[in-house]
């Protein structure tokens, strides 16, 4: 009865053994007496006892390894440390299983002898700037270089580019002074700007200040004119209500002594009058003729007198102020 209760508990640790669970993102490599037999893929297996055997456990996810820094050298004899990164993930476990020993340590050492080729063909400057030109050329010889190994490349990145210090002081000199030089020019674009607004403003204001004096001239002319024009329109209007109300001579002679009174009540302390009053008449006459001449010139020749030596005789008249 132990012997048969052994065996049976020795055919339950087979059976329970032989079953296999392959869970999600995973395959499982069989071999049957140490020959590839199938892979299998998610889902509950079994497995012939002592004759089949789980060989390798491969995962499908995708998988990054960060390599070490690796010495380079550029075309233009630079030697600088770059790092790399490389995200690969397994396509086909037989292949991975059995087409390389340790296919981490072969992708890493691919990938420090490619690098080296890619750097070698270009100078500094081209390598701090062709980064995506250098992650292209690396994805594409990997993953071509690696698909017989049932991997594939999906993306390679350059992490860092690490160049001597020297160079990187003299990168840092180079990067200032191109700065301080474009500092320059732009504060000498902003001055230029500044310089043309300010003269283009005095330009403006002086043409508006030039405008607005012929504007003012302008309106002082026709200020002028305008009130020429009203002194003209009076005089032309009093001369017509002169001839209108047709005076005669006894009216402009008592004008004239009316007129002589408002001379002789003024601050003038000499006042020269015409020694014949008879005068008056002569002065009468003229002003008459002037209001019947049709043009009311004052300079007409009727005002203008004949001398008469009994006549021009004036007398002057002193008055002493008290």
């Amino acid at each position: 009865m132990e012997l048969l209760i052994i065996l049976l508990a020795l055919l339950v640790i087979l059976i329970v053994t032989s079953v296999r669970i392959v869970p999600q993102a995973h395959v499982f490599v069989i071999e049957r007496l140490g020959a590839y037999l199938a892979t299998w893929k998610v889902g509950l297996h079994i497995k012939i006892p002592l004759i089949d055997r789980v060989a390798k456990r491969v995962s499908l996810k995708e998988k990054v390894i960060d390599f070490d820094p690796q010495p380079v050298i550029t075309k233009d004899n630079v030697t600088m440390q770059i790092d790399t990164v490389v995200y690969f993930q397994i396509t086909d476990a037989k292949l991975f299983a059995y087409g390389i020993e340790q296919p981490i340590v072969a992708i890493e050492n691919l990938t420090a002898t490619t690098l080296r080729n890619i750097i070698g063909d270009l100078e500094l400057d081209e390598t701090l700037t062709s980064r995506d030109v250098i992650n292209t050329r690396m994805r594409t010889i990997l993953d071509e270089a690696t698909d017989a190994w049932g991997i594939k490349v999906n993306r390679v990145e350059v992490k860092n580019i690490m160049p001597p210090k020297d160079i990187q002081e003299a990168m840092e000199k180079q990067m200032r002074a191109e700065r301080e030089r474009r500092q320059a020019i732009l504060r000498a674009e902003g001055e230029k700007k500044s310089a043309i607004l300010v003269a283009e403003g005095q330009k403006e204001s002086t043409i508006l200040n030039a405008e607005a004096e012929k504007m003012a001239a302008i309106r002082k002319a026709e200020g002028e004119a305008e009130a020429i024009l009203k002194v003209q329109e009076a005089t032309a209007r009093g001369i017509r209500m002169i001839r209108e109300a047709e005076p005669n001579k006894q009216v402009i002679a008592l004008k004239s002594l009316d007129a002589l009174v408002s001379v002789a009540d003024g601050q003038a302390t000499k006042i020269i009058i015409p020694s014949d009053i008879q005068n008056i008449a002569g002065l009468v006459t003229s002003i008459g003729e002037l209001l019947k001449s049709p043009d009311g010139n004052l300079n007409s020749p009727l005002l203008v007198q004949q001398e008469n030596p009994k006549t021009d005789n004036v007398k002057k008249t002193e008055n002493n102020s008290e």
